[in-house]
């Protein structure tokens, strides 16, 4: 098993935080990893670190977190995808570093925080994650979100990914003799809003075509944040493959496979 693979096993949100500010250290090597970050349709993404008490924040669904990081991107072509893509290296490095996060889509005061990240004309900020150490014990307020959620179950292999068509499920069998096991399982586990797992991929010989199954609820004026999924999605996957050796290059060119009415082409890995 890869180390990246282990830490996407690893990772859960975390919503119970120690109540300790983070050295300056930690907030620094933070933001010299973000300015690394480049996403493979060379959307920028820009982030803000923000002190929950110097900026009068919060979010109901938190405690104990002292720090937060939000992430902007201008509304263009492509936007969603880049953001989940970025964003998530930027908070599997916090885990790799021992941090908590999670993915904070709605339940916040959007407007202080937007206010906080200093948006210009034309910025999106769909999302923001607490940064910090998890506490000790999960709150009661946590654990029952997690029920809720099912935040600790996954979909079965074979519900999210096909060999050619969505009419041929792709067993780990068959992923594992095409050396893609692993890059799947990478997918499978990645984080989404309430644990939905919109993406959905078809294996065709050196391609990964990625679809995006869309649920009611999940798409604002301004952006889809089930795309934003697929995008965190994409990362782990082309992540983990390049763990296994494969050079991986996107495309957007849908390759005219029938699909279910409520799932849309998004992209396609070549290696």
């Amino acid at each position: 098993m890869s180390n990246f693979l282990e830490l996407s096993k690893s990772r859960r949100s975390v919503r119970t935080f120690d109540k300790n500010r983070l050295d300056d250290s930690v907030i620094n090597e933070l933001k010299q990893f973000a300015d690394s970050i480049t996403n493979p349709y060379g959307v920028p993404v820009r982030f803000v670190f923000l002190d929950k008490d110097e900026n009068d924040l919060s979010s109901p669904v938190l405690s104990g977190e002292k720090t937060y990081v939000s992430a902007v991107v201008k509304k263009t072509e492509h936007a969603e995808e880049a953001y989940g893509y970025a964003f998530e290296a930027l908070l599997m490095h916090a885990h790799e570093m021992g941090l908590g996060t999670v993915w904070i889509g709605g339940t916040m005061p959007r407007e202080k925080f937007e206010e906080a990240t200093g948006l210009a004309a034309n910025d999106l900020m769909p999302c923001m994650s607490p940064l910090g150490k998890p506490a000790d014990k999960m709150s009661i307020k946590e654990t029952l979100m997690r029920k809720g959620v099912k935040a600790d179950s996954r979909k079965k292999f074979e519900e999210l990914f096909f060999e050619e068509d969505f009419n041929t499920p792709l067993t780990e069998a068959k992923a594992e003799s095409l050396g893609l096991k692993d890059a799947l399982e990478c997918l499978r586990v990645a984080p989404s809003a309430v644990n939905k797992q919109p993406w959905r991929v078809i294996i065709n010989g050196n391609e990964a075509h990625f679809y995006e199954r869309h649920d009611k609820g999940f798409t604002t004026p301004d952006y889809d944040l089930q795309k934003i999924d697929v995008g965190i999605g994409m990362y782990h996957f082309e992540k983990e493959l390049a763990a296994s050796g494969k050079t991986a290059t996107l495309e957007v060119k849908d390759p005219g496979i029938k699909a279910p009415s409520d799932v849309d082409y998004v992209a396609t890995y070549r290696w």
